[in-house]
């Protein structure tokens, strides 16, 4: 378990799960990122998701390989 969470800022409501990992450079590519993704090797909010298309909004949480993230900002 990872022990500190790095905060992801967006100015929109909501970032997908793909895009998520590539604007915090947790994969290099979109092809990593729902390679990852596929292979039920990323978390949201403590289960695994396989959702590469999964909407987050502020205060979800993800976790891949070793590295936590939380979504913060949003637009209401």
């Amino acid at each position: 378990m990872t022990s500190s969470q790095e905060p992801i800022e967006i100015k929109t409501e909501f970032i997908r799960l793909d895009a998520l990992l590539k604007f915090a450079a947790a994969v290099e590519s979109g092809g990593a990122a729902k390679l990852l993704i596929q292979d039920g090797q990323v978390k949201v909010n403590r289960e695994t998701c396989t959702q590469r298309g999964k909407k987050l909004y502020e205060g979800d949480t993800v976790v891949v390989e070793g590295n936590n993230y939380i979504i913060r900002g949003g637009a209401k």
